[in-house]
């Protein structure tokens, strides 16, 4: 078990080298987080571990994040995809649909939020219509810090909503769940701070909004440049109805979102002319991008401000637009998978943990740790996954985790109602089945006892005395569906308490 100065240590060296690469140098954070992963890896070798080990914690790390590395990859394709079939355009234009100068901050927080939903990035969003809407407030008479303000919460509130998001799907990842629990665990306490927020938005709205015919010219602007290039149709909105279906009928992510992906290229190929099957995998592996006639129209037409905001927002997605998240996430789960194996991070959890009694301190703990690292070390995938690792066990063991809940909670006590609902539900399966067979509406060639008596009545074995024919299904049927109907009336006794 190392010591706590020598898990500290390896903390410093991933801090130091994360502040001089992102503070001092404005990098990329990989080679930093790389850094780190050696000098996590150097500290193993002085605690006594060999490189096998060492390796194989890295390895280990990875594939715990193998599910959000696969989502990210394929969130990357739906976002290329979506945007050639107008659906992420048409779910902007009717976004700015509703700015109105009275509400322009509601409207603001309704807009970024929308683009950061259908995107799964709150710093494009901020960068491009946060932008727009900066410039629009300005023109507005609005105050620039409360325009701000309502962009950034937009932006963040449909970034960790959005399973699009990468930061959405690393958070569970390194959890221990699925990102739909995770995404469905934050709408009640982000719904009501949501509602909160908007209600002081439209207060301050009301105040700042002195009257008059506001200059609405470049949401216009923009509007138009969405309609020149997209064929904008309500239609293009069911993609994300699907997917939000699907999510709420509780489909596992990675095929929810696929069928986003086909559901929009069916929609692409209806309503853009430009949108093929030659275009979907173009975009889907190497983002959206506009041609150079369109580009050109650009120049021609637009403002530089609004041709701007429309490249930046719009040439995005694909695979390759998701590489730089995913070897991010694999770099930084090497750095946790050796901080857990090697046991540094139990100790710094151990230390800590002496303060948490309980899960609500254990939550407190955690907020204050992740707003810590996030301080220390300027960088979100690390204020993820360092107190997610860390803390993720213990979680469990106070039985907090979703499946622990769900199995030594609320299981033993609806087992009985289960019990019955199940058998209630057999028994009514197999009468329809039987039925639906009988009348000859079962499938084809299935062999069942429906489809026995189907054949015995129209053969006229009842008129035939052909006994053998139709007793035994009756019987077998009978049976059956009374043993599963007592199995049901016994759950109901056993849950009334008789």
């Amino acid at each position: 078990m190392p010591k706590l100065w020598e898990a500290l240590v390896t903390m410093l060296i991933l801090v130091g080298a994360l502040a001089l690469g992102i503070v001092k140098y404005e990098t990329d954070p990989h080679v930093p987080m790389f850094i780190g992963v050696m000098g996590a890896a150097l500290m193993a070798l002085y605690l006594g571990y060999k490189w096998e080990a060492i390796e194989k914690s890295m390895m280990d790390g990875i594939y715990k994040a193998l599910q959000s590395v696969c989502i990210l990859v394929i969130v990357g394709i739906l976002i290329g995809v979506w945007i050639n079939a107008g659906v992420v355009p048409t779910m902007i234009f009717y976004g700015l649909k509703v700015l109105k100068p009275a509400i322009f901050f509601i409207a603001s927080v309704l807009i970024c939020s929308i683009t950061s939903l259908a995107t799964g990035t709150s710093w494009g969003t901020m960068g491009t219509m946060g932008v727009a809407l900066m410039g629009i407030g300005f023109g507005l008479g609005m105050s620039p810090g409360m325009t701000a303000g309502a962009v950034l919460s937009g932006a963040y509130f449909g970034d960790k909503m959005s399973p699009l998001s990468d930061t959405t799907n690393l958070a569970p990842a390194m959890a221990g769940t699925d990102v739909m629990t995770h995404v469905k665990a934050m709408i009640l306490p982000t719904g009501i701070t949501y509602v909160i927020t908007l209600i002081g938005f439209g207060i301050l709205g009301a105040m700042q909004y002195h009257g008059g015919d506001a200059d609405m010219s470049r949401v216009t602007e923009f509007s138009g440049a969405l309609e020149a290039v997209f064929n904008i149709n309500p239609a293009l909105l069911l993609p994300p109805v699907i997917v939000i279906v699907a999510v709420a009928m509780k489909m596992p992510a990675i095929p929810g979102i696929t069928l986003g992906i086909i559901s929009g290229a069916i929609m692409g190929m209806i309503f853009q002319p430009e949108c093929n099957m030659g275009t979907v995998f173009d975009f889907g592996m190497n983002g959206y991008y506009f041609s150079d006639e369109v580009l050109a129209m650009f120049e021609e037409t637009l403002s530089p401000e609004t041709s701007y905001t429309m490249t930046r927002l719009l040439e995005s997605g694909g695979i390759l637009g998701m590489m730089s998240s995913v070897a991010m996430t694999i770099i930084a789960m090497m750095f946790g998978g050796i901080m857990e194996d090697t046991h540094q991070l139990e100790v710094i959890v151990n230390s800590l943990k002496k303060i948490a009694k309980g899960p609500a301190a254990l939550v407190g703990l955690t907020e204050v740790t992740c707003v810590l690292s996030n301080a220390t070390m300027p960088e979100q995938y690390i204020s993820i996954v360092v107190p997610g690792r860390m803390y993720a066990e213990e979680y469990h063991k106070m039985g907090v985790h979703p499946a622990v809940i769900l199995f030594k909670h609320i299981l033993p006590n609806i087992k009985d109602i289960i019990l019955t609902r199940g058998a209630m539900a057999i028994s009514g399966a197999m009468m329809t089945e039987a039925g639906l067979s009988f009348l000859g509406l079962g499938e084809f060639g299935e062999k069942s006892w429906g489809s026995v008596l189907h054949y015995a009545f129209f053969r006229n074995s009842i008129m035939k005395k052909q006994y053998w024919w139709y007793v035994p299904p009756i019987v077998c049927i009978c049976v059956c569906v009374l043993g599963f109907m007592l199995i049901g009336y016994y759950g109901k006794i056993k849950k009334g308490g008789e």
